[in-house]
């Protein structure tokens, strides 16, 4: 047993930042002084999946539970690093403060913003400032690689509608149309939607290639034809979200066309 630690009916997160401490000293554990970034990084998924599972059984005990089992994993990698002599926890939450003050002007400044739609243009361009993004590319580029490829997907397209390049609900269909979805296209339900999905992985499967994988490639193919269109667009001096439909989609015609060219 270790020596010298104090047994308590309740404890805190000092004593959490306490434990991972003596875990991980020589007088500790085998097991946590072995564990590196890399060799708990799936435990930190895992953790945060059983959260997500907690939240979706509407099941408050174990997502206390489960928000305890990720608060490890953040103190586990924080320690890690302390150990190393980069940063603390403490660094940690003062960043994250510094943050959500900074994003929140509207509560902790004079800017006005009365509806959820304005904080969150605030937030989109105080994120894009802060971090020192130049141009719509760089916002795709920093969506988190890491994100199952559905989610990431996701995000990507919602980034360039931001920029003014999201396509209407027409333009949607057709390209479903093309696809043979039609009954997705003729019932619009998400039902429907789910089947056309999961039809798609399926087909990949049967092909013998990954879904996620597939679509992870399709997200990068869709970021660099998103960063043609936006160089053309910025070599004449323009901005995307000035451009109406018909402007962008010549813009995009010259993109493929270059695309098409560099690729022989």
């Amino acid at each position: 047993m270790y020596s010298g630690f104090e047994f308590k009916d309740r404890y805190d997160i000092e004593d959490l930042l306490e434990i991972m401490r003596i875990l991980r000293s020589e007088d500790g554990c085998p097991w946590d002084r072995e564990q590196d970034h890399k060799s708990i990084r799936k435990d930190f998924l895992e953790e945060v999946y059983e959260v997500c599972e907690a939240i979706d059984r509407e099941d408050s005990a174990l997502l206390r539970e489960e928000l305890g089992d990720v608060l490890l994993q953040v103190v586990f990698h924080a320690r890690i690093e302390e150990e190393k002599g980069n940063f603390t926890f403490a660094d940690s939450v003062n960043d994250i403060c510094c943050k959500l003050i900074v994003r929140h002007p509207h509560v902790f400044g004079d800017v006005q913003a009365d509806n959820t739609d304005e904080v969150l243009k605030n937030w989109n361009d105080i994120k894009q400032k802060t971090k020192g993004q130049e141009t719509y590319t760089q916002t795709l580029e920093s969506v988190c690689t890491a994100l199952p490829s559905l989610m990431r997907a996701q995000k990507l397209s919602q980034r360039a509608a931001r920029a003014g390049y999201g396509e209407s609900s027409e333009e949607a269909a057709e390209k479903a149309l093309e696809e043979s979805c039609r009954r997705c296209i003729a019932d619009k339900s998400d039902e429907s939607l789910g089947d056309m999905l999961f039809a798609a992985a399926e087909l990949a499967r049967l092909r013998g290639r990954d879904a996620e994988e597939l679509l992870a490639q399709a997200g990068e193919r869709y970021t660099e034809h998103f960063s043609t269109v936006e160089d053309l667009i910025r070599c004449e001096g323009k901005d995307m979200r000035s451009l109406n439909i018909d402007e962008l989609n010549a813009y995009k015609q010259r993109a493929k066309i270059n695309e098409l060219r560099d690729h022989r």
